[in-house]
C-alpha cells in the first residue's frame, strides 16, 4: 500500500469511544487517520472465536469488507489468574454472568465481588490489534501489548474506562486510572500493541 489520502485513512473497527480516543492518540505518529466505524454505518461483526486474535481478524475483516478501506481492530480483555484466565474474550460482558447489565461499571463491581478474600490477585490486561489492506489480505499484521499488574481491592483514580481504577501497576506504583493519558499510553496493553504495529505498519505497508 502506498501513502496517499485514501490510503492513510483507516477503518476502526470498533464503536467503544474509549479505544478510538487512545488509538488516534497513537496513530497520530504516522499520520493515519482513523475513522470510527459508526461514522461509516458499519454494523457490529460477530465474534464467536475464544481467543483475541480470531475476534480482532473478524472485526477487522467485516469492517474492510463493508468500507472498501484498510482497517484496524483491537480485541481486549482482563485476564486474571485465579479464574484461570478468564474472562479473556468475555470481559465485555462479564458483569452479565451475575446478574448485572453490561457496562464496564457493572464488570469492575463483579471483578471486585468475585475476587473478594481472593490473596492471588495478579492479572494482565491484553490487547491484540489486527490490521487488514482489504478485506481479503492474506497477510494481516498482528500486534498483541500486554500490561501485568494485580487487582485492587476498590476504585483508586479518576481517568481512563474500563478495569484502569483497579488494576495497580507495581512499577509505576498507581493505577491505570491514577495516570495521565500520556502515562497511560505509555505504559498500557494498547499503548505497547500500538508500538509494536506502527513498526509493523511502517515495515510491511508503507
Amino acid at each position: 500500500m502506498k501513502k496517499g489520502e485514501n490510503e492513510m485513512k483507516l477503518v476502526l473497527a470498533s464503536n467503544n469511544r474509549g479505544k478510538l480516543t487512545e488509538l488516534q492518540a497513537l496513530f497520530a505518529g504516522l499520520g493515519l487517520i482513523l475513522l470510527p466505524q459508526s461514522s461509516l454505518g458499519v454494523s457490529e461483526a460477530k465474534e464467536p472465536f475464544r481467543t483475541f486474535v480470531e475476534n480482532a481478524l473478524a472485526k477487522a475483516r467485516h469492517a474492510s469488507a463493508a468500507t472498501g478501506l484498510p482497517a484496524i481492530a483491537d480485541d481486549a480483555g482482563l485476564c486474571v489468574d485465579a479464574f484461570g484466565g478468564l474472562p479473556g474474550v468475555d470481559t465485555a460482558f462479564y458483569a452479565t454472568q451475575f446478574g448485572h447489565a453490561k457496562g464496564d461499571d457493572n464488570n469492575v463491581v463483579a471483578l471486585l465481588k468475585q475476587l473478594e478474600g481472593n490473596t492471588n490477585r495478579r492479572a494482565a490486561l491484553v490487547s491484540t490489534l489486527v490490521a487488514v489492506r482489504s478485506k481479503d489480505d492474506p497477510e494481516p499484521l498482528i500486534a498483541v501489548g500486554r500490561a501485568v499488574g494485580e487487582i485492587t481491592e476498590q476504585r483508586i483514580g479518576t481517568n481512563g474506562f474500563g478495569f484502569d481504577p483497579v488494576m495497580y501497576i507495581p512499577h509505576l506504583g498507581k493505577t491505570f486510572a491514577e495516570l495521565s493519558d500520556a502515562d497511560k499510553n505509555a505504559n498500557s496493553h494498547r499503548g505497547k500493541a500500538a508500538l509494536k504495529m506502527l513498526a509493523l505498519m511502517q515495515e510491511s505497508w508503507f
